[in-house]
């Protein structure tokens, strides 16, 4: 089977290096997916200069051409997220807004760049929202080209208007743990298949366009 491997964008809006839920939550989705032989990697995008835009390269300073190299260098995307005032995070949005240049960047054969790549979406929070939020999610990252596995979300939500945050747990629900398995599993079994027969190339040339 062919190596794979992961990386984790964290949108948290906590700066390294003070604890994180949704780096916890991460780690957790990376534990799961190296039980099926895949490489992985972190990086909270709060801790880079991420400039405001929607082009690949914003200019001097900004630091997204790095990341988005992790994202481009791997076959599995891991966005997490916290959930604030019943949202995907500014962080997160701004990941999104960034990725939106990659519906105009294609491959050698004319496919969108991010195509064969498969992405989970994991969120945490003290509020309700979660599928919301996932929804938004996938959805913005299966328009810039990635695949999004059968039940590639997984989620903690806390008791609303209460402090317990997901790293405060004694130990991870079993319920949340059997999803979290679940995305790995479905993520890195469709990885492996996208890796051995890629998307087919547009040859009518009529590819989709951005914005």
């Amino acid at each position: 089977m062919p190596q794979l491997s992961a990386v984790a964008l964290v949108c948290t809006l906590t700066p390294s290096p003070a604890p994180s839920s949704s780096e916890l939550m991460a780690r957790h989705v990376l534990e799961a997916l190296e039980q099926h032989g895949v490489t992985t990697s972190s990086v909270r995008v709060v801790d880079h200069d991420v400039k405001p835009g929607v082009q690949v390269d914003m200019g001097s300073g900004d630091e997204w051409p790095a990341l988005r190299q992790q994202v481009l260098d791997a076959d599995i995307l891991v966005l997490a997220t916290p959930i604030w005032m019943g949202h995907p995070c500014s962080i997160a949005q701004r990941v999104i807004e960034r990725l939106d240049a990659d519906l105009a960047e294609t491959d050698d054969q004319g496919r969108p760049i991010m195509y064969d790549k498969t992405a989970i979406v994991a969120v945490v929070g003290n509020e309700d929202g979660a599928h919301k939020t996932i929804a938004d999610m996938t959805q913005a990252l299966s328009d810039v080209g990635f695949t999004v596995p059968a039940q590639a979300g997984t989620y903690w939500v806390g008791e609303a208007m209460h402090a317990v945050d997901y790293q405060d747990l004694d130990e991870v629900p079993e319920k949340v743990a059997a999803t979290t398995a679940g995305a790995a599993r479905n993520a890195a079994h469709l990885a492996r298949l996208l890796r051995a027969e890629p998307y087919p190339a547009d040859d009518s040339g009529s590819g989709r366009s951005g914005r």
